[in-house]
């Protein structure tokens, strides 16, 4: 195609590019809108370009990049526990943000990702580790805790014990001064439970 070579050594560097950087980049070059949405479908086709969200697209199959997409944001919730090792179970991504975007399953860069959002008040206790040679932004082991509580998700009596025994209980202490009186309750409510099986827990 007659501006491919030109697109590539514009947004191949690039972290991510939008439709609408395409197409401010090809109509300079004299391309015409239906040109640039034949250029960007026959990448996407052809593997050499990553749909991440709507109208956002980049050459590298790197995952850590969506928290570029929905920044600020961080992996939490199950993937947490497979990035923290605290269970070997794959999982889908699941990035968690406060911005006003829609929740629910989307695909971006060929996999399936689920975006929850959180109160911005709730916006703390993340982290950066490196996981399969990638850097995410991820929840430490005392929020992934408080998530899965504020969130109302389920944990297996195992996986609970297995995140507990990664959680800083003075940590975890400071961080429910900044949540809700239910936030507050749900989480101490499974700690309790774990209590039952390991006193070392305790508060």
């Amino acid at each position: 195609m007659k501006y491919l070579k030109q697109f590539r050594e514009r947004f191949r560097g690039r972290e991510k590019f939008s439709i609408n950087d395409a197409k401010k980049f090809l109509s300079q070059k004299g391309s015409t809108g239906q040109y640039i949405k034949l250029l960007i479908h026959n990448l996407v086709k052809n593997g050499e370009i990553f749909r991440i969200a709507k109208g956002s697209y980049t050459f590298t199959r790197d995952f850590s990049k969506l928290e570029s997409v929905f920044s600020p944001s961080y992996h939490g919730l199950q993937e947490a526990l497979s990035i923290h090792k605290i269970w070997g179970q794959a999982t889908n991504q699941i990035l968690i943000t406060p911005r006003k975007v829609r929740s629910g399953q989307r695909v971006a860069l060929g996999r399936k990702v689920i975006i929850r959002r959180i109160s911005r008040k709730m916006f703390f206790g993340d982290q950066m580790v490196n996981y399969a040679g990638e850097w995410f932004n991820v929840s430490d082991p005392e929020k992934t805790l408080i998530d899965f509580a504020y969130f109302n998700e389920p944990l297996e009596s195992k996986t609970l014990k297995a995140l507990l025994k990664k959680t800083d209980m003075e940590i975890l202490e400071s961080y429910l001064k900044l949540c809700s009186a239910r936030t507050q309750k749900k989480t101490m409510k499974m700690v309790a439970q774990s209590q039952k099986h390991d006193p070392k827990t305790a508060f």
